[in-house]
């Protein structure tokens, strides 16, 4: 089952280049796939029917019940089946649904498998956080289906509100699941909804925000407004995820929590009374839509709501014949919306006043229409014939048996008679011909083949309502009862059923009919009140307070930014941190600590009256290299290298920095703001220095770094803690500050690099630079030839001679290559000595800082033609390999193999997989450097020069 749903997802891939390359017959491959897979669930029939179900488990966070565990029972293997064989049915038709030039199919095509493997995964899902893992991956992959026509505002929008609301569910349901998890202990759904839950307080409100992510998945009121404006998407989005995949997830959910949570107070009421509003505002909406994808939409939001109600009711009949109806309403529902789809591609219109003349100019089409319609209204011989049936016998049966259940026995007949109306209002609509309009002329010819889909699911629902003793066991098989306590047929004699179908279908047909004479039952009061209409009042109202809060607080002010910040870390602070007693500290363990002190406390003080940008820089600077000092007296070495080269490197970006700027900090503050910022920092310095004591002091725990020393020499091979635990122990922060190393690169990038991050500086080739360097040495070889002029560096030259420095030059020289070896020797040596990937990529990055800083910009272009974009990339990628290629051969994420080399007198060096993890940090490093030289430092030289040669005035004074 994994298997199958990550071959889903790798087909998503690859149906972007397919799509792309062959054009609606690239659908056709994904397509097969969603068909191929259904099979292939389908032949585990077997093993369910003699085990009662197919299990899968793999290992992944086993410290907090988080295992992907895969599970299919007669349930689930039904609800996968609907998944994607609809799925495959509807990207069938989307094939020939987009346009020849719409060159967003490919991307639609990819979206579309996605989303069907993410909504298999959440079918099959067990675990209950690897079941909100595919909940929310739904959740945002429907978001960019419905937003699929982008450019269009009203697109946008519709994609936005439905990712807010299902989101805020979706969060809800996480801390439901949490407290779920705490109250029970269990994670797996098998295990956990198979019998009662016990009633408690914790379980209880644990049970209601589980509810509230269902609520929210399926548009139940009050959350229903959401997808009637989804509608903006494609026709065969609204096919699938609003008819026969993603709001299913709610029902799903519900089906699931029913027989372990029915006996908490309020479980059915709420869902019941909920489901009932839902369905009857439904069908008074869909009662007064003219056009047809919202007459289908507020008509899913009606049937929805049906399905909740009955789903709610804790009787095993009434289970059945709800899990049929489900099933029923996604058979009939997709073909609707397939074929209003055909429609406005036929006659460009979905206004039912526009349409006249349809049904006889298209047979076919009228057929689906009516079969379709017919299904959802409970016709003979229709699946939906069936499922009606079974629902009024159940309930008619057990509507003695409480209050609850026979309100909706009363609220599904109501239902029942607003489904009859709004699919005679779609027939009729669609499909009759009216004595005032004109026949409608067709505005394009479209494929035949996109009848092909519509026609499939009505003849999966004609064929199903033949198939009464087949789907009698299948419902109490998916329902977990041994019994079958369904009797469906499509002739049981003139039964009370019967009786009550005919008349709610007459009623129907009149009330349907009747809305097509009447304007519109539909009052301006209603739209002004509903929820949507209040959803968007609540945004523009947080849009408001966002901006005056972010007018007050957004000041573009640094002091005051930092002021805010330290500030509430104050206030936050105070409160917890006279909670605990300070601990007994030992103050000085060194006697060198208290110059070195002195001297951050006075460079501090200094840095803070200096009134240069320079000064100020230089004199932070000394406090951090007087950290290096405590350090390496502390016996950190590693610690001390990695500080001295930070920062050295901060101290040149500062600079790079700070030459844009004006020399002098004007600052013409008064007392008050003075003792404010002097008040705030004093406070700031206690309160944090007061927290790490504490923090100390409160570890009640041992130390999981008590461990790290005999972890790096047993498990990691090395004997350097420092980078062992880096790139070994505890590699995944790394990969994550590797991470925001990128994301800091590329922001400091788009600060200089507006369209790309790439620069234009002139790239030296191999062969222009050995040249280069065979000319200074022929120099070097006979210097009495004056015809020869040599530079030091290979773009020196370039520089102004007043900006030029030969000792600079010489020394940069000297020292660049040694640098570039030394950096290399800290990379490989680092797992046993100090050094790292992290140290040496920094050496580099200073070794290409001193190019620069000697040769200006040409020289940065001569030195390396790799774009720091690359670099970074490469980084990244060679870290992301080296964790995840253990997966492949069944150990853990990052597990760690080495080889020793000796090499003679130079000793012996250990080389491992972790190596080529700090390879990867090396190379973000560098990367991270060059990304910073080239923006900070060459393209702002090169903006001045431009700026002096448009303005030669300038240049001269």
């Amino acid at each position: 089952m994994a298997l199958v749903v990550s071959l889903l997802f790798l087909g998503s891939i690859l149906s972007f280049p397919i799509v792309k390359r062959f054009g609606a017959r690239g659908f056709l491959p994904g397509s097969a796939l969603l068909l191929i897979s259904a099979v292939w669930l389908l032949t585990k029939i077997s093993q369910i029917k003699q085990f009662g179900y197919v299990k899968e488990t793999y290992s992944w966070i086993p410290e907090i019940g988080l295992n992907l565990s895969f599970y299919a029972d007669p349930l689930r293997l039904s609800f996968a089946t609907l998944t994607l064989v609809a799925g495959a049915i509807i990207l069938f038709y989307s094939g020939w649904y987009f346009d020849k030039k719409d060159e967003s199919r490919a991307r639609f095509s990819s979206l579309f498998i996605s989303f069907a493997a993410a909504m298999l995964g959440l079918v099959l899902a067990d675990n209950l956080y690897l079941f909100f893992v595919f909940w929310e991956a739904t959740t945002v992959l429907s978001f960019l289906l419905i937003g699929h026509k982008y450019k269009i505002r009203a697109s946008r929008s519709a994609s936005i509100q439905a990712l807010v609301v299902t989101t805020f569910g979706g969060l809800a349901m996480l801390v439901g699941i949490v407290l779920l998890h705490i109250s029970t202990g269990q994670t797996l759904i098998s295990t956990l909804f198979r019998f009662d839950l016990e009633v408690s307080g914790l379980a209880i409100v644990a049970i209601f925000l589980v509810l509230l992510g269902a609520l929210t998945k399926s548009a139940i009121f009050p959350f229903h407004f959401w997808l009637p404006d989804a509608m903006a998407a494609p026709t065969p989005v609204s096919a699938y995820l609003h008819a026969a995949a993603m709001v299913k997830a709610g029902i799903l959910l519900v089906i699931y929590l029913t027989p372990a949570a029915a006996s908490f107070p309020g479980y059915t009421v709420t869902l019941v009374i909920l489901g009932a509003i839902t369905m009857l505002w439904g069908g008074y909406r869909s009662l007064n839509q003219y056009d047809l994808k919202l007459m289908m939409a507020h008509s899913t939001v009606s049937q929805l709501g049906m399905l909740m109600m009955l789903l709610a009711i804790p009787h095993d009949a009434v289970r059945q014949a709800g899990l049929l109806l489900t099933f029923a309403h996604a058979v009939s529902k997709a073909p609707l919306f397939l074929i209003v789809g055909i429609i406005d591609h036929h006659f460009g219109t979905r206004d039912i006043r526009e349409l006249s003349m349809v049904g006889r100019r298209y047979p076919l089409l009228a057929i689906a229409g009516v079969g379709a319609a017919g299904s959802l209204a409970g016709l003979m011989p229709l699946i939906g014939f069936l499922a009606k049936e079974s629902a009024l016998n159940s309930l008619l049966s057990y509507s003695g048996s409480s209050t609850i259940v026979m309100f909706t026995l009363i609220a599904f007949i109501v239902g029942s008679a607003l489904t009859a109306a709004y699919m005679t209002r779609f027939v009729l609509g669609s499909f009759s011909k009216k004595n005032d309009v004109p026949p409608t002329p067709t505005s394009r010819k479209s494929s035949s083949l996109l009848l092909v889909a519509p026609l499939t699911f009505v003849s999966i629902a004609l064929a199903a309502g033949f198939l009464s003793t087949f789907l009698e066991p299948w419902a109490a098989a998916m329902s977990g009862s041994t019994e079958t306590t369904l009797k469906l047929g499509l002739w049981h004699g003139f039964s009370v059923e019967l009786q009550i179908t005919l008349a709610v279908l007459i009623v129907g047909i009149l009330l349907g009919m009747l809305s097509l004479r009447l304007k519109s039952i539909r009052s301006q009061r209603f739209e002004n009140i509903s929820f949507s209409h209040g959803y968007w009042r609540l945004t523009h109202t947080f849009d408001l307070v966002a901006v005056r809060v972010t007018a007050i607080a957004q000041r573009g002010s640094l002091p005051w930014y930092l002021g805010i910040i330290l500030a509430v870390v104050i206030a936050t602070q105070v409160l917890t941190e006279t909670a605990f007693e300070l601990p007994q500290m030992t103050f000085l363990q060194h006697p060198a600590e208290v110059p070195i002190a002195i001297l951050i406390v006075l460079a501090s003080i200094r840095a803070a009256q200096s009134t240069t940008r320079f000064k100020s820089v230089v004199l932070v600077g000394v406090t951090g290299y007087a950290l290096v000092a405590l350090f390496v007296m502390l016996g950190a070495p590693d610690l001390a290298i990695t500080q001295a080269l930070v920062e050295t490197m901060t101290l040149i970006t500062f600079i790079l920095v700070i030459r844009k700027l004006p020399i002098k900090i004007v600052s013409n503050m008064k007392i008050v703001p003075k003792l404010v910022r002097i008040i705030i920092s004093i406070a700031a310095a206690v309160i944090i220095g007061a927290l790490a004591a504490v923090s100390l002091a409160a570890r009640q725990a041992p130390k999981i770094s008590d461990a790290f020393a005999e972890l790096a020499y047993k498990f990691g091979h090395g004997l350097n803690i420092v980078n062992v635990t880096l790139v070994d122990i505890r590699a995944w922060d790394t990969m994550g500050e590797l991470s925001v190393v990128v994301a800091a690169a590329t922001g400091v990038a788009s600060l200089i690099f507006i369209v790309s991050r790439g620069d234009n500086l002139p790239k030296m080739s191999r062969k222009d630079a050995r040249s280069r360097v065979q000319k200074q040495l022929m120099r070097v070889l006979d210097p009495e030839d004056e015809t020869r002029k040599s530079e030091w560096l290979l773009a020196g030259n370039t520089l102004q001679p007043q900006r030029r420095s030969i000792i600079l030059e010489v020394v940069v020289r000297l020292i660049f290559h040694a640098l570039m070896l030394l950096s290399i020797y800290l990379l490989l040596v680092g797992h046993n000595a100090p050094g790292g990937g992290f140290a040496g990529g920094l050496v580099a990055g200073l070794a290409l800082s001193a190019r620069y800083l000697a040769g200006g910009r040409h020289e940065l272009g001569a030195t390396t033609v790799i774009d720091a974009g690359r670099l970074l990339g490469v980084g990244l990628l060679l870290a992301t390999v080296t964790a995840l290629t253990p997966l492949f051969f069944g150990e853990a994420a990052l597990t760690s193999r080495w080889l020793e080399i000796n090499l003679g007198f130079l000793g012996q060096l250990d080389l491992g997989t972790s190596t080529i993890f700090d390879i990867g940090v090396y190379a973000v490093v560098v990367g991270l450097a060059l990304d910073v030289l080239r923006s900070l430092g060459a393209q702002i030289d090169e903006n001045e020069e431009n700026r002096l040669e448009e303005q030669p005035e300038v240049q001269s004074r």
